[in-house]
Protein backbone atom coordinates (compact mmCIF):
# COMPACT_ATOMS: atom_id res chain seq x y z
CA UNK A 1 0.00 0.00 0.00
CA UNK A 2 2.97 2.62 0.88
CA UNK A 3 4.85 1.47 -2.32
CA UNK A 4 1.83 2.52 -4.51
CA UNK A 5 1.45 5.78 -2.59
CA UNK A 6 4.88 6.19 -3.64
CA UNK A 7 4.54 5.75 -6.78
CA UNK A 8 1.78 7.26 -7.49
CA UNK A 9 2.72 10.56 -6.28
CA UNK A 10 6.23 10.41 -8.69
CA UNK A 11 4.02 9.57 -11.36
CA UNK A 12 1.56 12.91 -10.44
CA UNK A 13 5.26 15.02 -11.54
CA UNK A 14 2.12 15.98 -14.80
CA UNK A 15 1.80 18.45 -12.45
CA UNK A 16 5.87 19.10 -11.56
CA UNK A 17 5.90 15.39 -12.79
CA UNK A 18 2.94 14.30 -10.09
CA UNK A 19 7.45 3.99 -6.16
CA UNK A 20 0.91 1.35 -2.27
CA UNK A 21 3.19 1.79 -0.79
CA UNK A 22 7.07 1.31 -3.28
CA UNK A 23 7.09 0.59 -1.75
CA UNK A 24 3.83 2.30 -0.22
CA UNK A 25 3.81 0.19 -0.53
CA UNK A 26 2.87 1.48 5.36
CA UNK A 27 6.11 -0.17 14.02
CA UNK A 28 8.47 -0.41 16.06
CA UNK A 29 7.40 -4.37 16.33
CA UNK A 30 9.82 -5.30 19.05
CA UNK A 31 7.34 -3.65 21.33
CA UNK A 32 3.78 -4.97 21.09
CA UNK A 33 1.47 -3.32 23.36
CA UNK A 34 -1.33 -5.89 23.08
CA UNK A 35 -0.84 -8.85 20.58
CA UNK A 36 -4.07 -10.16 21.53
CA UNK A 37 -5.66 -7.23 20.10
CA UNK A 38 -3.22 -7.26 16.92
CA UNK A 39 -2.98 -3.17 16.41
CA UNK A 40 0.59 -2.49 14.56
CA UNK A 41 -0.84 1.24 14.72
CA UNK A 42 -1.32 2.09 18.50
CA UNK A 43 0.45 1.43 21.60
CA UNK A 44 -2.57 3.25 23.57
CA UNK A 45 -6.25 2.38 23.09
CA UNK A 46 -5.29 -0.76 20.29
CA UNK A 47 -7.79 -1.30 18.25
CA UNK A 48 -8.53 -5.52 16.95
CA UNK A 49 -7.89 -5.41 13.14
CA UNK A 50 -7.49 -9.34 12.67
CA UNK A 51 -4.95 -11.76 13.57
CA UNK A 52 -4.15 -12.70 9.82
CA UNK A 53 -4.60 -8.95 8.76
CA UNK A 54 -1.77 -8.53 11.56
CA UNK A 55 0.00 -11.06 10.66
CA UNK A 56 0.43 -9.99 6.73
CA UNK A 57 0.94 -6.39 7.78
CA UNK A 58 4.22 -7.48 10.05
CA UNK A 59 5.13 -9.91 7.47
CA UNK A 60 5.15 -7.49 4.32
CA UNK A 61 6.63 -4.35 6.29
CA UNK A 62 8.68 -5.45 8.81
CA UNK A 63 10.13 -8.73 7.35
CA UNK A 64 9.76 -7.84 3.52
CA UNK A 65 8.57 -11.23 3.08
CA UNK A 66 5.59 -10.59 0.59
CA UNK A 67 4.41 -14.48 0.18
CA UNK A 68 3.97 -15.12 3.40
CA UNK A 69 1.82 -11.97 3.81
CA UNK A 70 -0.28 -13.00 0.77
CA UNK A 71 -0.75 -16.17 2.14
CA UNK A 72 -2.18 -14.66 5.39
CA UNK A 73 -3.96 -12.00 3.00
CA UNK A 74 -5.91 -15.11 1.14
CA UNK A 75 -7.27 -16.25 4.95
CA UNK A 76 -8.10 -12.96 5.86
CA UNK A 77 -10.41 -12.09 2.89
CA UNK A 78 -12.36 -14.46 3.52
CA UNK A 79 -11.91 -14.61 7.57
CA UNK A 80 -11.83 -10.44 8.33
CA UNK A 81 -13.92 -9.92 5.71
CA UNK A 82 -15.08 -6.34 7.90
CA UNK A 83 -11.16 -4.86 7.62
CA UNK A 84 -10.43 -2.87 4.72
CA UNK A 85 -6.49 -2.72 5.28
CA UNK A 86 -6.88 -6.62 3.90
CA UNK A 87 -7.94 -5.07 0.78
CA UNK A 88 -5.98 -1.92 0.40
CA UNK A 89 -2.96 -4.48 0.84
CA UNK A 90 -4.04 -6.94 -1.49
CA UNK A 91 -4.83 -3.93 -3.94
CA UNK A 92 -1.23 -2.65 -3.34
CA UNK A 93 -0.02 -6.10 -3.95
CA UNK A 94 -1.82 -6.55 -7.35
CA UNK A 95 -0.10 -2.58 -8.15
CA UNK A 96 3.26 -4.75 -7.93
CA UNK A 97 2.42 -7.42 -10.39
CA UNK A 98 1.26 -4.94 -12.67
CA UNK A 99 -2.37 -6.19 -12.12
CA UNK A 100 -4.35 -3.36 -13.04
CA UNK A 101 -7.98 -4.80 -12.86
CA UNK A 102 -7.50 -6.84 -9.71
CA UNK A 103 -5.61 -3.49 -8.34
CA UNK A 104 -9.57 -1.76 -9.29
CA UNK A 105 -11.43 -4.72 -7.92
CA UNK A 106 -9.54 -4.94 -4.88
CA UNK A 107 -9.69 -0.51 -4.43
CA UNK A 108 -12.88 -0.48 -5.11
CA UNK A 109 -13.48 -3.25 -2.16
CA UNK A 110 -11.00 -1.23 0.14
CA UNK A 111 -13.73 1.79 -0.49
CA UNK A 112 -16.56 -0.40 -0.16
CA UNK A 113 -15.55 -2.04 3.30
CA UNK A 114 -14.29 1.11 4.56
CA UNK A 115 -17.13 3.01 3.75
CA UNK A 116 -19.70 0.47 5.87
CA UNK A 117 -17.21 1.13 8.47
CA UNK A 118 -17.28 5.00 9.09
CA UNK A 119 -20.71 3.94 11.00
CA UNK A 120 -18.96 1.90 13.25
CA UNK A 121 -15.64 3.62 13.67
CA UNK A 122 -15.54 6.68 11.71
CA UNK A 123 -11.74 7.67 12.02
CA UNK A 124 -10.69 4.60 10.41
CA UNK A 125 -13.06 4.21 7.83
CA UNK A 126 -12.35 7.46 6.48
CA UNK A 127 -8.39 6.65 7.02
CA UNK A 128 -9.34 3.84 4.10
CA UNK A 129 -12.29 5.13 2.17
CA UNK A 130 -9.49 7.85 1.56
CA UNK A 131 -6.59 4.89 0.52
CA UNK A 132 -9.31 3.63 -1.16
CA UNK A 133 -10.06 6.23 -3.12
CA UNK A 134 -6.05 7.05 -3.59
CA UNK A 135 -6.06 3.34 -5.23
CA UNK A 136 -8.36 3.66 -7.67
CA UNK A 137 -6.37 6.73 -8.66
CA UNK A 138 -3.91 4.39 -9.25
CA UNK A 139 -5.67 2.17 -11.45
CA UNK A 140 -6.88 5.40 -13.12
CA UNK A 141 -3.39 6.28 -13.97
CA UNK A 142 -1.78 3.20 -14.32
CA UNK A 143 -4.65 1.67 -16.74
CA UNK A 144 -4.89 5.42 -18.69
CA UNK A 145 -1.76 6.91 -18.54
CA UNK A 146 -0.69 9.80 -17.00
CA UNK A 147 -2.00 13.13 -19.56
CA UNK A 148 -5.82 10.57 -20.30
CA UNK A 149 -5.82 9.67 -16.82
CA UNK A 150 -5.33 12.63 -14.79
CA UNK A 151 -8.03 14.14 -14.78
CA UNK A 152 -10.02 11.69 -13.12
CA UNK A 153 -7.40 10.77 -10.97
CA UNK A 154 -7.87 14.31 -9.47
CA UNK A 155 -11.29 13.75 -8.56
CA UNK A 156 -10.64 10.62 -6.62
CA UNK A 157 -7.36 12.55 -5.13
CA UNK A 158 -10.25 15.27 -4.00
CA UNK A 159 -12.19 12.07 -1.96
CA UNK A 160 -9.18 11.10 -0.69
CA UNK A 161 -8.68 14.79 0.86
CA UNK A 162 -12.38 14.65 1.69
CA UNK A 163 -12.16 11.56 4.07
CA UNK A 164 -8.58 12.30 5.52
CA UNK A 165 -10.19 15.74 6.60
CA UNK A 166 -13.10 13.81 8.29
CA UNK A 167 -11.19 11.39 10.07
CA UNK A 168 -8.89 14.51 11.53
CA UNK A 169 -11.93 16.63 12.58
CA UNK A 170 -12.88 13.75 14.63
CA UNK A 171 -9.21 12.51 15.79
CA UNK A 172 -6.35 14.27 14.35
CA UNK A 173 -3.61 12.24 16.79
CA UNK A 174 -4.44 9.27 15.46
CA UNK A 175 -1.50 7.16 14.43
CA UNK A 176 -2.72 5.11 11.98
CA UNK A 177 -4.24 8.56 10.14
CA UNK A 178 -0.70 9.75 10.53
CA UNK A 179 1.01 7.62 9.30
CA UNK A 180 -0.97 7.19 5.91
CA UNK A 181 -1.71 11.04 5.58
CA UNK A 182 1.95 11.63 6.54
CA UNK A 183 3.19 9.52 3.26
CA UNK A 184 1.18 11.21 1.61
CA UNK A 185 1.35 15.05 2.62
CA UNK A 186 5.30 14.20 2.25
CA UNK A 187 5.10 12.56 -0.86
CA UNK A 188 3.42 15.52 -1.86
CA UNK A 189 5.65 18.13 -0.64
CA UNK A 190 8.38 16.70 -2.03
CA UNK A 191 7.04 17.62 -5.73
CA UNK A 192 4.55 19.90 -5.61
CA UNK A 193 5.88 23.85 -4.60
CA UNK A 194 2.75 24.46 -2.88
CA UNK A 195 2.83 21.46 -0.28
CA UNK A 196 4.12 22.66 3.20
CA UNK A 197 7.43 20.24 3.77
CA UNK A 198 7.76 20.87 7.20
CA UNK A 199 4.54 20.11 8.03
CA UNK A 200 4.70 16.80 6.47
CA UNK A 201 7.42 16.35 8.19
CA UNK A 202 5.98 17.14 11.39
CA UNK A 203 3.30 14.46 10.81
CA UNK A 204 4.96 11.86 10.19
CA UNK A 205 7.69 12.18 12.63
CA UNK A 206 6.04 13.14 15.59
CA UNK A 207 2.10 11.75 15.42
CA UNK A 208 2.63 8.57 13.26
CA UNK A 209 3.25 4.62 14.21
CA UNK A 210 4.94 2.83 13.54
CA UNK A 211 8.01 4.05 13.64
CA UNK A 212 10.23 2.05 10.86
CA UNK A 213 7.76 3.10 8.28
CA UNK A 214 7.68 6.00 9.86
CA UNK A 215 11.85 6.55 9.30
CA UNK A 216 11.49 4.87 5.99
CA UNK A 217 8.89 7.50 4.81
CA UNK A 218 11.68 10.21 5.83
CA UNK A 219 14.28 8.36 4.61
CA UNK A 220 12.99 8.02 1.17
CA UNK A 221 11.64 11.82 0.78
CA UNK A 222 14.91 13.10 1.71
CA UNK A 223 16.41 11.17 -0.93
CA UNK A 224 14.40 12.47 -3.49
CA UNK A 225 15.58 15.73 -2.22
CA UNK A 226 18.91 15.03 -2.46
CA UNK A 227 19.73 15.45 1.27
CA UNK A 228 21.40 12.34 1.68
CA UNK A 229 23.04 13.16 5.09
CA UNK A 230 18.99 13.05 6.63
CA UNK A 231 18.49 10.39 4.48
CA UNK A 232 21.24 8.45 5.43
CA UNK A 233 19.91 8.89 8.91
CA UNK A 234 16.38 7.94 8.96
CA UNK A 235 17.27 4.61 6.90
CA UNK A 236 19.51 3.98 9.65
CA UNK A 237 17.01 4.18 11.95
CA UNK A 238 14.51 2.08 10.21
CA UNK A 239 17.01 -0.31 9.97
CA UNK A 240 17.46 -0.42 13.96
CA UNK A 241 14.25 -1.38 14.50
CA UNK A 242 13.73 -3.40 11.46
CA UNK A 243 17.50 -5.12 10.52
CA UNK A 244 16.16 -7.80 8.83
CA UNK A 245 14.02 -5.90 6.10
CA UNK A 246 15.49 -6.07 2.69
CA UNK A 247 13.29 -3.35 1.42
CA UNK A 248 15.30 -1.02 3.70
CA UNK A 249 18.94 -2.16 2.51
CA UNK A 250 17.45 -1.54 -1.05
CA UNK A 251 16.53 1.76 0.20
CA UNK A 252 20.22 2.57 2.09
CA UNK A 253 21.86 1.00 -1.00
CA UNK A 254 20.14 3.36 -3.01
CA UNK A 255 21.04 6.33 -0.80
CA UNK A 256 24.92 5.14 -0.93
CA UNK A 257 24.87 5.33 -4.38
CA UNK A 258 23.64 8.64 -4.38
CA UNK A 259 26.04 9.71 -2.06
CA UNK A 260 28.85 8.30 -4.55
CA UNK A 261 27.72 10.05 -7.38
CA UNK A 262 27.93 13.43 -5.11
CA UNK A 263 31.48 12.78 -4.77
CA UNK A 264 33.03 11.60 -7.94
CA UNK A 265 32.20 8.60 -7.89
CA UNK A 266 33.51 7.32 -4.45
CA UNK A 267 34.14 3.67 -4.38
CA UNK A 268 34.00 3.33 -0.69
CA UNK A 269 30.43 4.26 -0.73
CA UNK A 270 29.39 2.19 -3.81
CA UNK A 271 31.09 -0.83 -2.14
CA UNK A 272 29.06 -0.02 1.06
CA UNK A 273 25.99 -0.03 -1.36
CA UNK A 274 26.77 -3.34 -2.78
CA UNK A 275 26.60 -4.84 0.44
CA UNK A 276 23.49 -3.71 0.83
CA UNK A 277 22.16 -5.12 -2.27
CA UNK A 278 23.21 -7.96 -1.21
CA UNK A 279 21.36 -8.06 1.66
CA UNK A 280 18.12 -6.99 -0.37
CA UNK A 281 18.44 -9.99 -2.49
CA UNK A 282 18.52 -12.52 0.31
CA UNK A 283 14.76 -12.79 0.22
CA UNK A 284 14.53 -13.38 -3.60
CA UNK A 285 12.25 -15.85 -4.20
CA UNK A 286 9.74 -13.70 -1.50
CA UNK A 287 9.27 -10.56 -2.80
CA UNK A 288 7.42 -9.57 -6.29
CA UNK A 289 9.48 -10.74 -9.19
CA UNK A 290 9.69 -7.00 -10.83
CA UNK A 291 10.56 -5.47 -7.78
CA UNK A 292 13.80 -7.82 -7.28
CA UNK A 293 14.52 -7.52 -10.99
CA UNK A 294 14.69 -3.92 -10.42
CA UNK A 295 17.05 -4.37 -7.08
CA UNK A 296 19.47 -6.62 -8.71
CA UNK A 297 19.78 -4.15 -11.63
CA UNK A 298 21.02 -1.09 -9.91
CA UNK A 299 23.23 -3.62 -8.15
CA UNK A 300 24.56 -4.54 -11.52
CA UNK A 301 24.82 -1.10 -12.67
CA UNK A 302 26.42 -0.51 -9.11
CA UNK A 303 29.38 -3.21 -9.58
CA UNK A 304 29.86 -2.08 -13.30
CA UNK A 305 31.09 1.54 -11.60
CA UNK A 306 32.88 -0.30 -9.61
CA UNK A 307 35.03 -2.75 -11.41
CA UNK A 308 34.43 -0.57 -15.31
CA UNK A 309 32.75 -3.87 -16.07
CA UNK A 310 30.49 -4.22 -19.25
CA UNK A 311 27.61 -6.23 -17.49
CA UNK A 312 24.80 -6.26 -19.51
CA UNK A 313 22.16 -5.21 -16.71
CA UNK A 314 19.09 -4.36 -19.13
CA UNK A 315 18.83 -7.57 -20.31
CA UNK A 316 20.04 -9.44 -17.43
CA UNK A 317 16.81 -7.62 -15.36
CA UNK A 318 14.61 -8.28 -17.98
CA UNK A 319 15.21 -11.97 -18.17
CA UNK A 320 14.40 -11.80 -13.99
CA UNK A 321 11.31 -9.57 -14.73
CA UNK A 322 9.76 -11.77 -17.72
CA UNK A 323 10.60 -15.18 -15.62
CA UNK A 324 7.06 -17.46 -15.13
CA UNK A 325 5.79 -16.69 -11.63
CA UNK A 326 5.16 -13.66 -9.93
CA UNK A 327 7.97 -14.28 -7.30
CA UNK A 328 11.78 -13.68 -7.47
CA UNK A 329 13.90 -16.81 -8.60
CA UNK A 330 15.47 -18.23 -5.41
CA UNK A 331 18.99 -17.75 -7.17
CA UNK A 332 20.12 -15.03 -9.15
CA UNK A 333 22.85 -14.52 -11.69
CA UNK A 334 26.41 -14.48 -9.82
CA UNK A 335 27.36 -10.88 -11.07
CA UNK A 336 31.09 -10.74 -9.65
CA UNK A 337 31.68 -14.34 -11.67
CA UNK A 338 30.02 -13.08 -14.57
CA UNK A 339 32.51 -9.85 -14.89
CA UNK A 340 35.57 -12.80 -14.75
CA UNK A 341 34.09 -14.20 -17.27
CA UNK A 342 34.22 -11.49 -19.41
CA UNK A 343 37.53 -10.28 -18.62
CA UNK A 344 38.91 -13.79 -20.04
Amino acid sequence: MLKTLFSWCKQFRVLKQISVFYSATLISLSFWVSPAIGDPFRKINPIKIGEKTEAAFQAMFEEGNYKQAINHLKIAEFEEIDEPLVYAMISSLHYLDENWELLKLYAQKTTEVAENLIAIDPVRGNIYAATGYFLEGAYIISAEGTLKGAPKALEKLRKVFSHFEAAERINSLDPELNLLKGYMDLMLAVNLPFFDLTKAIETLEYKAYPHHLVYRGLAVAYRDLDNIKKALKYVDKALLEVPENPEIHYLKAQILVAQAQEQDNNLSFRKEADKNFDKALVKSDKMPKRLIAQIFFEQCKNINNIDDGKRPCDSMRDAIRNASGIWGPPKLPPLRKFQTQIVL
